[in-house]
């Protein structure tokens, strides 16, 4: 990194050290005050036999651990895990709520960790009516607070599918007098096979929601799910309150081991016990009917209404409805497996019955992570509050969170917004979508499909642009687009947008829409990886008109950025139809409902000294980006004498810790239509320029300039080249041709500046870019991977070992394809070590070594630079009597028809013409020594 000048006043330093004493104090203060190792809480673990089934005389065996608090009598916390996992997963939060005060009851849920019985995904029979035993326990000990006779003083939180039987339970058993649920579902149908075509809800009744048969069905997070609870392995599994670092394996985390109080469902020492057996063959550890239903899912990718109907059951919304106890609901913006459409429908039907809801939007989820320690602390105060009205209620009707750019220590900025009662009153705004009528093909097999994202994996890509183009790609010809005006100013969208489509064409159209933040460079961000899967029913008149409601998002859209609507007809998360069809999309109404819901930040007084701090953290922050706007003004501007020169090196070094020095002042210059070999042995600094070229890393002093632009880490100039350095990863189960253009279409610029044409010419794959990439030879990948570098025909195109694993006939192709390229007027730098290749190849050349430029110019300029000829002729012997004749010329040698003299300064065209002057006659001339003995002349023999 350059050096940053330190202050040359004395007043200055004197402010500088005045600053440093602040910051180090700060520093000091949060070490000082960091809370020491908590104490240990007291556990009990116990085995508690509850009935199979409701009548049943059969038993299932539930693991359990008992927290307790410092003091008793306490409310108590029925803490169930998340799917995959088992109780050891929430040990941590269960200490924690703990020392908060609460008797703390965990326990595996039947089928996982060392619990018996199967899987019957929160089924009433089963999970739930489990839950309700383990509370008819709990009414039993001495530790829980009670309400009354068999009724103790509790609440329920859980994440995900504990979230989810949280609800159940609180809608059967009326005991419960809090809940918390965490990044749950209300309807498990709409969860996993979403479809447009679900009925109007109607408020406080079991049935809002409910489902038409034929959803979409969202086969990759229901094949995690699956295999989930397939492995008969405790304590793993696809959970937002997976185990914490340490706690994976601690059955018992503290205390003794005993037996609880007297109970029906009776309770004994938890023995050393192997995993229960597993459930019915191929299904893990599941029941018949959860088998069955998935078996259909998964072969048909269609849901029937049998198993509509059983997803319903074994949902949330089945009871929402009859939910009295005080709901606080804790939804994750980053969740492509239940988004915030289905916490919006859990606290909606509690509200319309009567039921009182608080709501909170997080900017973790399935995709993004649990709550952090700060929301978990809230939670439990929450639960407090609740439960014994002590303390304050942390939150209000709703509130969601923000999240803003990057942090210096690279965590993103997250601000929380107050948007007061539940509901809240969103407001709708307009944007205008421009796009004609476009036809869009479902390929054959429903492959290659659209990528929105990678389910668990999103939240670490999705705030990126950059990042988030790996994660996303839209296949040209599947897919429709419609762009929006940029807006003149930050809209910050919270919730699910609303447009009118039109569908044309025969038949069941599966389509999938997604609303991308569009850059003004052209590169677009998908929120949260969200993506709606729509199913059309096309009519006889072969078009419908549909109304799409989008993914719920929080997405702050910052001024001169736009909307686009993609419309695509697949992706590889779903369930798609493997008919080959074409379709045609065109905007109903081409107007973008986006919801916008007003609110405040939250936050109250602060402390004098921490206010103190925070200005003057504000201040140096305000120079440090003065001071970066600045100098990025200085080193994006022009230098309109360069403007058409490809590149100019001019004094780059770049040093390492330890005293190593990669590249030491090394300038040179390129012109258009050259192409240069960058020579050097092993260690001669040829790839850490071409990475400070590239904008990779930073240099230590100097500079380089490309078409009169100072190149920068993302300096806009970067997109003016084009460079292969590494493998390029191409799918092997597409064609070269649909290879390229996929990469470009995940660039996000328009198709038409791609010249995709051009580049395949160039390349010279023929027909072979029609072939899959798997049949292809070394060569072929290579000149893809070449053309993938031409995409958009860069005036200048950066390659690194271009012919590494080429045949002779390959690297003679290689050849051809960079000199046509420079043949059009761009340049072309490629490093190198077959000087032969480059003496053939390059028109100029760089040689480096142990850092440093030892030679540049054209080839033969340089490989002529000691004197050295040889001519054939037809009268050898007579040649070199005559040259023998002249002064200063020595070392004439004859060799067949080829003579070999050493000219001594003397020019080869004044050789030639004393020669023919002689009575020879000349065939050729040329120098008589290679690149080969130039370079080990300049490196020396250690450098070959």
């Amino acid at each position: 990194m350059p050096r940053i000048p330190l202050p040359h006043t004395r007043r200055a330093r004197a402010v500088t050290l005045a600053v440093v004493v602040v910051v180090l104090a700060a520093v000091a203060l949060v070490w000082t005050r960091s809370p020491s190792e908590p104490a240990a809480v007291p556990a009990q673990d116990a085995v508690l036999d509850v009935p199979a089934a409701p009548g049943s005389a059969a038993t299932v065996r539930l693991d359990t651990t008992l927290y307790l608090p410092a003091h008793t009598p306490a409310p108590a916390i029925l803490l169930p895990h998340g799917f995959g996992a088992d109780k050891t997963s929430v040990a941590g939060d269960a200490q924690d709520l703990a020392r908060h005060g609460f008797v703390v009851l965990t326990y595996s849920a039947r089928g996982f960790g060392h619990s018996t019985g199967e899987i019957g995904l929160n089924d009433p029979d089963f999970e739930v009516a489990d839950a309700t035993h383990l509370v008819d326990w709990l009414a039993t000990r001495p530790e829980v607070r009670l309400d009354g006779p068999g009724d103790p003083r509790i609440g329920v939180l859980g994440a995900s599918y504990g979230g989810a039987l949280a609800l159940q339970l609180a809608g059967r058993d009326k005991r419960i007098d809090a809940i918390a649920p965490v990044i749950t579902y209300n309807d498990l149908a709409q969860g996993l096979t979403p479809n447009a075509a679900t009925t109007t809800p109607t408020p406080g009744t079991p049935a809002a929601g409910a489902f038409a048969p034929d959803g979409v069905f969202k086969k990759g997070w229901a094949g995690l799910l699956f295999s989930a609870g397939s492995s008969s392995t405790a304590g793993g599994g696809l959970s937002a309150d997976a185990p914490e670092p340490g706690q994976q394996s601690q059955d018992n985390q503290s205390g003794s081991t005993g037996s609880g109080g007297g109970s029906a469902a009776g309770a004994t020492p938890v023995p050393a016990q192997a995993p229960p057996p597993r459930g019915s063959a191929g299904c893990g550890r599941f029941t018949d009917e959860i088998c069955r239903a998935y078996t259909e899912l998964a072969t048909t990718g269609r849901v029937s209404a049998q198993v509509a109907a059983l997803l319903q059951r074994l949902s949330p919304s089945a009871v929402t409805g009859r939910i009295t106890a005080p709901t606080l609901l804790v939804q994750g913006e980053a969740d492509t497996l239940f988004g915030l459409d289905q916490s919006d429908a859990t606290a909606r039907q509690i509200t319309a019955a009567g039921g009182h809801v608080q709501q909170v939007w997080y900017t973790g989820g399935h995709d993004g992570g649990r709550p952090g320690p700060q929301l978990r602390a809230k939670i439990g105060d929450w639960l407090w509050f609740q439960l014994t009205g002590e303390g304050g209620n942390p939150f209000s009707g709703f509130s969601y969170d923000v999240q803003g750019s990057l942090r210096a220590s690279g965590s993103p900025s997250v601000r929380t917004v107050d948007a007061g009662p539940y509901p809240a009153q969103a407001e709708r705004r307009t944007l205008r979508l421009s796009g004609a009528e476009q036809t869009i093909v479902n390929p054959p097999g429903g492959t290659p499909a659209a990528v929105s994202g990678i389910p668990g994996l999103n939240g670490a890509v999705s705030g990126s642009s950059r990042l988030s183009g790996l994660f996303t790609a839209d296949p040209p010809g599947q897919s429709a687009r419609f762009t929006t005006a940029p807006v003149g100013s930050q809209l910050l969208v919270t919730g699910s947008s609303t447009v009118r489509l039109r569908v044309s064409g025969t038949g069941d159209a599966v389509l999938f829409a997604k609303l991308y933040d569009l850059n003004p460079d052209g590169t677009r961000t998908l929120p949260a990886n969200e993506v709606a899967p729509i199913r059309v029913a096309i009519p006889a008149s072969g078009t419908a008109d549909v109304t799409v409601t989008l993914p719920g998002i929080v997405r702050p859209v910052e001024a001169g950025h736009a909307l686009q609507l993609v419309v695509t007809t697949t992706d590889q998360a779903y369930a798609t139809p493997v008919a080959p069809a074409a379709y045609r999309i065109a905007l109903t109404d081409p107007v973008l409902a986006v919801p916008v819901v007003p609110g405040h930040a939250e936050g109250g007084g602060w402390p004098a000294g921490t206010v103190l701090g925070i200005a003057v953290t504000l201040a140096i922050a305000a120079a440090a980006a003065a001071i970066a706007a600045l100098r990025r003004r200085r080193s994006h501007r022009a230098d309109p004498e360069l403007a058409a020169v490809p590149l100019v090196i001019d004094g780059l070094t770049k040093s390492y810790p330890g005293g190593v020095t990669a590249v030491n002042d090394l300038s040179f210059r390129v012109e258009p239509g050259q192409v240069l070999g960058l020579l050097g042995p092993n260690g001669a600094g040829k790839t850490t320029t071409l990475r400070m070229l590239m904008g990779l890393i930073t240099p230590t002093a100097g500079e380089i300039v490309v078409f009169g632009h100072r190149v920068t880490p993302g300096a806009p100039v970067l997109s003016r080249i084009g460079s292969f350095v590494e493998g390029s990863g191409f799918l092997p189960h597409l064609s070269g041709a649909a290879n390229l253009r996929l990469y470009w279409d995940a660039t996000g610029r328009p198709a038409e500046q791609a010249h995709l044409e051009q580049a395949l010419e160039i390349a010279g794959l023929g027909n072979a870019v029609h072939r899959k990439v798997r049949t292809y030879s070394q060569g072929m990948r290579q000149r893809l991977a070449i053309a993938q570098a031409m995409l958009g025909l860069p005036e200048l195109l950066v390659l690194d070992e271009p012919t590494n694993g080429l045949d002779p006939p390959q690297i003679h192709q290689m050849r051809e394809v960079l000199q046509r390229y420079a043949a059009t007027g761009r340049t072309v730098v490629v490093s190198s070590h077959l000087l032969a290749e480059v003496e053939q190849t390059c028109t100029h050349v760089v040689v480096m070594h142990r850092g440093r430029l030892v030679a540049a110019g054209e080839v033969g300029d340089i490989v002529a630079a000691g004197g050295e000829a040889t001519f054939r002729v037809d009268r050898p012997d007579a040649a070199a009597d005559a040259l023998r004749g002249v002064p200063g010329v020595s070392a004439v040698d004859v060799d067949g028809d080829l003579v070999h003299a050493d000219l001594d300064g003397m020019p080869r065209a004044d050789a030639v013409a004393m020669l023919v002057r002689a009575g020879v006659a000349v065939e050729q001339a040329g120098p008589r020594r290679r690149l080969e003995d130039v370079f080990l002349q300049l490196v020396g023999e250690d450098g070959a």
